[in-house]
């Protein structure tokens, strides 16, 4: 997925521009809409932990004639993710950070494609957020890329670039689309033959308001969060303990998830002797002294996860209830063949004295207040 490892297919050819892909149906019609005027548009479809479907490229080719190629930002998302300097919107989504991100990161491959100017799917007045006027001038600038940057939906509506007064793309065959409907995006789909048409949701897990509440620990906890730990987030059950993350899974495919997601570093706890769930007890390097622990659990902190845990299977809670012992395997690290480290007795508990709650929208409310 990385940069480096594009085919020679696409370095090895002409392309007039580079234009930011998404696989929605704004972003297929800009480049569709330039294709038209026989220019060669090479997409690019940028991948964070948060949005991003590179399986789907094949897809698109066939389905819009359009090629494609991913782009893995990830590391260089997550580091501006922790403090976007244009604030996030609803949840924890840093829109008008992200555009200029991606932009940004486009004009430093247009020369290595040869390409002369880029192109964004932007549409005037669509999103509250990175799509009014003011905001779509900040990203242009904020990005470096006044002078190569052309948003053909809307250009009607926005000054003549560049690339239109030099005449590389006919201005008068550029539509003017603008505002939050759809109608014009339909016809101009329907005039390109286009009957496939995407959802009109944004993708992007941030603007969402449970996944975004997911991420916050995780975000206000590790000193160096990376993708695979957005990706944990997904797989089950979550709760924190403070700084202490439990991933509990919901079924055997949730189980073997997790299983596959266990790194060296990680903690399992699994029943040994009843059916039940697998929970993973991640340990990282700890944002703050205070949160040292955190990467090393201390013994009261293994013995509650396990009896917390262990409250989801309803035949341990039979078992306890009937007076019999219920025994958790503690495994650390990622290792298959690994004997357990220790076997833990426990009582299930679902109310443990560290009080391991789920992530929830008011925490992310209350935290984007604090920030300065």
């Amino acid at each position: 997925m990385d940069i480096k490892d594009i085919s020679d297919r696409y370095l090895g050819r002409r392309w007039d521009a580079l234009g930011l892909f998404s696989g929605g149906l704004d972003s297929i019609l800009a480049i569709k809409v330039l294709q038209e005027q026989g220019l060669k548009v090479l997409g690019l479809h940028y991948v964070s932990p948060f949005f991003g479907k590179p399986h789907l490229l094949e897809h698109w080719k066939a389905t819009y004639g359009i090629e494609a190629l991913p782009v893995d930002v990830r590391r260089l998302y997550l580091d501006m993710l922790v403090a976007p300097q244009h604030g996030y919107g609803k949840h924890m989504n840093p829109c008008v950070d992200c555009k200029i991100l991606m932009l940004r990161h486009a004009r430093g491959l247009l020369e290595r494609f040869g390409a002369k100017f880029l192109v964004s799917g932007e549409v005037l007045g669509q999103r509250p957020m990175s799509q009014r006027a003011d905001a779509l001038n900040l990203i242009r600038k904020g990005a470096g890329v006044a002078d190569v940057l052309l948003r053909p939906l809307s250009a009607q509506k926005l000054g003549p670039t560049q690339m239109e007064k030099d005449g590389l793309v006919d201005r008068a065959k550029l539509p003017g689309i603008w505002g939050r409907g759809r109608k014009e995006q339909l016809e101009l789909a329907a005039h390109f033959g286009i009957t496939d048409i995407p959802t009109p949701a944004g993708g992007c897990r941030l603007a969402e308001a449970e996944p975004a509440a997911r991420y916050l620990p995780i975000i206000t906890h590790m000193a160096e969060p990376g993708p695979e730990d957005f990706s944990l987030s997904h797989l089950a059950r979550q709760y924190w303990a403070g700084p202490f993350w439990l991933s509990i899974g919901r079924n055997e495919q949730a189980n073997n998830a997790l299983e596959a997601a266990c790194g060296p570093n990680d903690l399992r706890f699994r029943l040994k002797d009843v059916v039940g769930p697998l929970a993973l007890g991640r340990q990282y390097a700890p944002k703050t002294d205070a949160e040292a622990d955190a990467e090393a659990w201390p013994e009261h902190v293994l013995a509650d996860a396990a009896s917390f845990a262990a409250s989801y299977s309803p035949r341990a809670r039979e078992e306890a209830e009937a007076g019999r012992p219920v025994t958790v395997l503690l495994l650390r690290g990622n290792a298959k063949s690994a004997p357990p480290a220790r076997e833990l007795v426990v009582t299930p508990q679902r109310s443990t004295p560290l009080g391991w709650t789920e992530p929830k929208s008011a925490a992310l409310n209350a935290w984007k207040k604090r920030k300065p």
